[in-house]
């Protein structure tokens, strides 16, 4: 089986810390503004769990897992994997 693809957790991390550190400060004097940034770092840091729960499944079913960074080089593994073979040998 290929490897599950995820995002790396760095993504949720930066995130988080945007949000908590600039984003909930600059939003505090607006209670409408305030409470929906919370909620957003409420569904980021459930997001995250559950992507720790998938991969602790994966673990013990023994899929392995791969780290994204950016949909980009996904797309590119796809076109390379896709090429014929004469054309890979070409690059």
């Amino acid at each position: 089986m290929p490897p599950l693809p995820l995002p790396s957790h760095v993504h949720y991390e930066l995130l988080l810390q945007l949000l908590e550190q600039q984003t909930s400060f600059a939003a505090n004097q607006k209670p409408q503004v305030r409470e929906q940034v919370q909620q957003l770092i409420y569904s980021l840091r459930k997001a995250l769990s559950q992507q720790k729960q998938i991969e602790t499944t994966c673990e013990q079913l023994q899929i392995p897992v791969e780290y994204r960074w950016s949909i980009a080089l996904a797309e590119q593994n796809t076109v390379l994997e896709s090429a014929p073979e004469s054309v890979l040998k070409s690059e």
